[in-house]
């Protein structure tokens, strides 16, 4: 079996996997664990923002109570794995408190705890959010946990390859074909590539690999594999790692309000370490909306700015050690999609984890895994990689999609910006992050043309002077 992606959801399936008895291969355009995992807030908690009300609305009791389920039984394998694989990740149990300023949002509050409750979640209503400044009300679960992504992810890969599996890295996938015997080629960037950092020194082959089966678990399936780049949206936020003069509150917090400011211990930087993510937009779209030229991602400098800003207007900030942006895909109806691919036999994707992927990250394996070996799972129904969902999700894909469509014609009329590999979008200067963005489906591009994130495979085609100065960046 061939696993693409060397993030979160491939490493926990191919270990998954290889534990169950399949031989597995591992595929990664870079290093493992250097895409959005390494990015994240690493919050691994079953408290999702607001979700669980709107779910139980949506969709019924019955599938809220799978997702709830599903989520909490990915963050008791990683737990779990914590402890059996010995890894050092700063594993630590938090609380995680979603919290309002609004007097007007208590209700919404008020109703995601009895719903949370009714699920069978660690739910309470609170007036604090251990925060240093008030809040108006909190939904807290206790008995969370927060990590070092990136170590974990070493750790486990290190696993992995220890009970026999490959890893692949610095190599792209490019191409995915299911044949007629329903096995599956795969084609590789650059033809023959060999594995680093993780032990395997194995050849892929000339350009292609061959695989009975092939877990997709990139960011967003790549190419057009699917049909997902037009179900889901990007959804980026910045981030700031930041020195506190003082300790740093323990809770993990997230404010349901506009802007989303969520907070995170920083415990590698010490007590006073402090991680805040938040004032997104959608990729490659400025605060406006407005699309076409340059000015697509103009405001994002400014968008860090602001959550610097309100860094300092609320903690006592010492120093701030790092910045980033980073970016998770958003299904209609807030369930990520996980299962064998539409119109695929031996493909599997994952994907729309609405950054929340470290949960649902890890039941997705566990659900994937199942699916290899034959095994009908309870939860597998509402996360169907194949559904198209209620009338209220099929109406946001109708509304997103004539925004894309606008997108690309509005942008490639008198538009001098380099166009997108994937499917011929116009792109936009992110000044904060030096990147070209693509509003359609989140493809991301170095200022050079290398492929950040996909879902498109090429780099950009425009040879010369660097796309940073022909787009007025630094």
């Amino acid at each position: 079996m061939a696993v693409v992606g060397g993030g979160w959801v491939g490493l926990h399936a191919a270990f998954l996997a290889q534990r169950g008895g399949v031989r597995v291969a591992v595929f990664e355009a870079a290093d493992v664990g250097s895409g959005t995992t390494g990015f994240s807030t690493a919050k691994l908690t079953t408290q999702h923002g607001l979700i669980y009300a709107d779910l139980v609305d949506r969709h019924g009791a019955e599938a809220a109570a799978q997702y709830a389920e599903a989520n909490t039984a990915g963050v008791e394998l990683v737990v779990r794995l914590v402890g059996e694989l010995g890894i050092d990740c700063d594993l630590t149990t938090a609380s995680a408190y979603a919290y309002t300023l609004d007097p007007a949002r208590r209700l919404d509050l008020e109703r995601e705890v009895e719903a949370a409750q009714h699920l069978g979640l660690p739910a309470t209503l609170e007036d604090s959010a251990g925060l240093p400044f008030d809040v108006e009300a909190a939904v807290c679960f206790a008995g969370q946990y927060h990590l070092d992504p990136v170590r974990y992810l070493d750790g486990l890969a290190r696993a992995l390859v220890g009970a026999g599996g490959a890893i692949y890295e610095h190599t792209r996938i490019t191409g995915i074909e299911e044949l007629r015997d329903q096995t599956v080629t795969l084609t590789t960037e650059h033809g023959s590539e060999h594995g680093t950092g993780h032990g395997t020194d194995h050849e892929t082959g000339q350009g292609t690999v061959r695989a009975n089966q092939v877990i997709v678990a990139t960011l967003l399936p790549i190419g057009t594999l699917g049909g997902y780049f037009a179900k889901t949206r990007p959804v980026g936020a910045y981030g700031a790692a930041v020195r506190l003069r003082g300790p740093a509150p323990a809770p993990m917090t997230i404010q349901v309000d506009p802007s989303s400011w969520s907070t995170r211990p920083w415990p590698a930087a010490g007590p006073g370490g402090l991680l805040v993510i938040g004032n997104g937009h959608e990729v490659g779209s400025n605060p406006s909306g407005a699309a076409g030229g340059t000015n697509g991602g103009a405001d994002s400098g400014d968008r860090q700015a602001q959550l610097d800003e309100w860094a300092r207007s609320r903690f006592e900030v010492e120093s701030v050690e790092h910045r980033w942006f980073a970016h998770d895909y958003a299904t209609p109806d807030q369930i990520p999609y996980v299962g064998l691919s539409s119109a695929h036999r031996s493909v599997m994707v994952a994907t729309g984890f609405r950054k929340w992927g470290l949960s649902n990250g890890a039941a997705a394996a566990i659900m994937l895994s199942d699916l290899l070996a034959g095994r009908d799972h309870g939860w597998a129904e509402p996360f169907d990689a194949t559904r198209i969902g209620d009338a209220h999700a099929v109406s946001k894909l109708i509304t997103d999609n004539m925004k894309v469509g606008k997108e690309f014609l509005t942008g490639r009329i008198g538009n001098d910006n380099p166009t997108c590999t994937h499917l011929g979008c116009p792109l936009h200067w992110n000044n904060a992050d030096s990147s070209w963005d693509c509003n359609c489906h989140g493809s991301r591009f170095t200022a050079d043309g290398a492929v950040l994130t996909g879902p498109a495979v090429k780099p950009l085609e425009t040879p010369g002077q660097p796309y940073a100065k022909q787009a007025g960046g630094d």
